[in-house]
């Protein structure tokens, strides 16, 4: 009997299954979408106990197409908020990191000394510090949490999955593939309001709480979509799926009128183009720095330039780009100055520690000038944080969570330039160039946005730089003396 059991188990699981969700569907309605999760929940689990990098690359895939609790109104905007499945799946893979460290190490030693992982220990170290300073201490242990379960999941766990040129591209697909689907849907609904540039911010919910989220996330990935379709080891209907996957990005990131991610592929472009001429990044570095000199000397005379743009982002593609540039009518530049100049005057209060991580949404209010508030300015921490990578960690944990933040940015440019020019086999070269790329798109956003304390943006950032540190350290070049960035 028993035997016969274990012969047609999933048969009889199945039939139980159905006959528990007819049960709820009648007497139990609330708890039915509960109860369709139950598959759901047993995949997971075998997945990370079986085939864990089948879990990473399923989580990939389900981060585009999560949901937070606020969308479905499971809580309040006041109240707490989880993206699903995707934050509960980077949990477990959390604490499957540390029970599995428990019985013994799981990361190469290399990957965990190198610069790379240092600079995140030291933004983490430094983080866990000034919670005890912060003015809201619950917010600021929340913050840090997530934080925690970002870089396990989609950092510290690459070197465990990533061991060939074959999983670093199905990693990628993974992601790309379900923000295709995501694409799609936008564009439909887009459509049925003629692709109105005011429609595009919300537009995209329930998977992205605005348009510029989404605009970071293509415009990552555009770059990368690029290096894949240059790739040998793909057959011609491969690389026509590539091809056709590319060019819906490419509508997408148009259609969705974020301005940032346009201004980000034109960074790459540059960035591509300094590549090919083979120019040292100390003499980019050294030429940035002298650009950046020159504008703060100058800036009065660019502000009155820049004052007497007054195109809004309205009317279509041309307008949102000529708008760019002007501080003068646009309420979403006019808003961006606002929040950064409220970032600085929080840390001119709190200059060593901050105001605690997480808090700005729910301390820059009293700062903000009636000289600078905007028609969309608001007083109860919605429309986003300091709207910066840099200027936001500067209010919130002081001085050196701003200069932790610029460490990265400097390193990860440095970094990429040295792989660029070592001797990779060719393949591997248009990877580390594509997630190099993608890499900046967000580091120039980082300027303009932060999407940094969300699921759908820590995953490429984190994964992507996972990655580059993988090839650093295991996938050896063919001629170590081609190295020309010392």
């Amino acid at each position: 009997m028993v035997k016969q059991l274990n012969k047609y188990l999933i048969e009889i699981l199945s039939i139980l299954y159905i006959a528990l969700l007819a049960y709820t569907l009648v007497y139990k309605k609330d708890y039915f979408y509960i109860v369709c999760l139950i598959p759901v929940l047993l995949c997971i689990i075998y997945l990370a106990l079986f085939k864990f990098n089948y879990l990473v690359y399923f989580l990939a895939f389900v981060t585009p197409l999560a949901v937070t609790l606020q969308e479905i109104g499971l809580t309040s905007r006041s109240g707490p908020n989880l993206s699903l499945p995707s934050e509960p799946i980077m949990i477990g893979i959390m604490f499957l990191y540390f029970l599995n460290n428990l019985y013994k190490p799981i990361n190469d030693k290399k990957f965990l000394n190198h610069p790379v992982s240092y600079i995140i220990l030291f933004q983490i170290i430094w983080m866990v510090i000034t919670i005890f300073t912060s003015t809201e201490i619950l917010i600021s242990i929340k913050y840090l949490i997530s934080r925690l379960w970002y870089v396990f999941s989609c950092y510290l766990i690459i070197p465990l999955v990533i061991k060939s040129k074959n999983s670093i591209i199905n990693f990628i697909l993974a992601y790309a593939i379900s923000l295709g689907i995501v694409i799609v849907y936008t564009l439909i609904n887009h459509a049925k309001y003629n692709f109105n540039d005011k429609a595009a911010d919300w537009i995209v919910s329930p998977f992205y709480n605005d348009h510029t989220a989404y605009g970071a996330a293509l415009s990552m990935y555009i770059p990368v979509l690029m290096s894949l379709l240059f790739i040998k080891g793909f057959n011609k209907l491969n690389k026509i799926a590539i091809g056709i996957l590319l060019l819906l990005f490419m509508v997408g990131l148009i259609a969705s009128y974020a301005r940032a991610g346009w201004l980000s592929l034109v960074v790459v472009l540059f960035v591509w183009f300094t590549i090919i001429l083979k120019i040292k990044f100390k003499t980019l570095f050294i030429s940035f720095i002298t650009l950046i000199s020159l504008l703060l000397m100058f800036r009065t005379e660019i502000f009155m330039i820049l004052g007497r743009n007054n195109t809004d982002a309205e009317g279509g593609f041309a307008n949102n780009i000529e708008s760019i540039s002007n501080i003068s009518t646009d309420a979403s530049n006019l808003e961006r100055l606002n929040r950064w100049s409220c970032a600085i005057r929080m840390w001119e209060d709190k200059p060593i520690f901050g105001w605690g991580p997480g808090t700005y949404m729910f301390k820059y209010a009293p700062y903000q000038l009636s000289s600078q508030r905007t028609i969309i300015s608001t007083n109860f921490g919605t429309n986003g944080n300091a709207h910066s990578e840099y200027l936001g960690p500067l209010a919130e944990q002081g001085v050196l969570g701003m200069i932790g933040m610029i460490v990265l940015l400097i390193y990860i440019l440095w970094f990429g330039y040295k792989l660029a020019y070592k001797n990779y086999e060719r393949d591997i070269k248009l990877l580390i160039l594509g997630l190099f790329f993608g890499l900046i798109t967000y580091l120039v956003h980082g300027f303009l946005n932060n999407f940094l304390d969300t699921d759908k943006l820590s995953l490429p950032f984190w994964g992507f730089l996972g990655i580059l540190v993988c090839f650093d350290l295991y996938f050896k070049p063919k001629d170590e003396s081609t190295l020309i960035t010392k």
